[in-house]
């Protein structure tokens, strides 16, 4: 119990696979979950660079699943949280199955907020603890056949902040990572391959995770993952809504990579 304990969620692919790894290598023990049989190979992966590692798999969307999850901390005090679990939905909004709708709703918002909300308490009462959410620089922009998720994103971003504004002096540090599009099954989950973003050039995981962990681990306010995705969200800031919703109609609506001609 001498060392220090993460939990990490959406820990099966992607940033959260890499946020675990990194944890893992700078000596932490993990509690991983993701909805997906995949999280038991992930966790030996974790225990090969010498962490004790607990794996749940369990729908975040639920608070059945995070109670599962929570449960298994086995009361072990949470040094960090590191809060990824996410995915997204592409195509049209009123052409999409409202089921898995509100999936994207409960799995980024619900689910997230009342796991932090579990942990937070804890942390708050011991006075000191890290909390990492995954946010994106979506939430900066109306998400054109992505309104779901880009909603969900700002409703992440924002969240962050003013719970870092909350826990000011409290010994509880708040963290929002807000990568860009990011090397992962992001898109084929989102049914997005044939976007033009889908089949873009794409930031690497690994690369996405350590600016993350080292931001958490400094106790930054937010970080955005790479130059490109910093000027991208300075532009954001003072664009009106409309132009960046056209814009991210090109980027995201299905067969814009054919009509790119790409």
């Amino acid at each position: 119990m001498s060392r220090p304990f993460a939990i990490v969620t959406g820990a099966s692919s992607g940033i959260g696979l890499e946020l675990a790894a990194i944890c893992a290598q700078q000596g932490f023990d993990l509690l991983v979950a993701a909805d997906r049989p995949e999280i038991q190979s992930a966790a030996d992966r974790f225990r090969g660079l010498g962490a004790a590692v607990t794996a749940v798999e369990c729908d975040l969307a639920t608070t059945d699943g995070v109670d599962r999850l929570w449960a298994a901390a086995a009361a072990r005090p949470v040094d960090a949280l590191l809060a990824n679990a996410g995915h997204g939905l592409g195509r049209a909004f009123l052409d999409q199955d409202f089921r898995e709708v509100r999936h994207v709703i409960d799995t980024n918002v619900t689910g997230t907020v009342y796991l932090v909300q579990l942990v937070g308490r804890d942390m708050r009462r011991r006075g000191r603890g890290r909390i990492l959410l995954t946010g994106s620089i979506a939430g900066f922009m109306p998400g054109t056949y992505q309104a779901v998720y880009n909603g969900t994103k700002a409703f992440v971003d924002s969240f962050s902040f003013a719970l870092r504004a909350e826990l000011k002096d409290s010994g509880v540090t708040v963290t929002c990572l807000m990568p860009g599009a990011t090397e992962t099954d992001f898109f084929e989950r989102a049914d997005m391959l044939d976007t033009k973003v889908g089949q873009g050039q794409k930031d690497d995981a690994a690369e996405v995770a350590r600016v993350g962990f080292d931001a958490m681990m400094r106790g930054d306010g937010d970080v955005v993952s790479g130059w490109k995705n910093k000027l991208q969200s300075a532009i954001a800031n003072v664009t009106p809504a409309g132009v960046l919703a056209e814009q991210h109609r090109r980027m995201a609506e299905p067969g814009s990579a054919e009509k790119t001609g790409e």
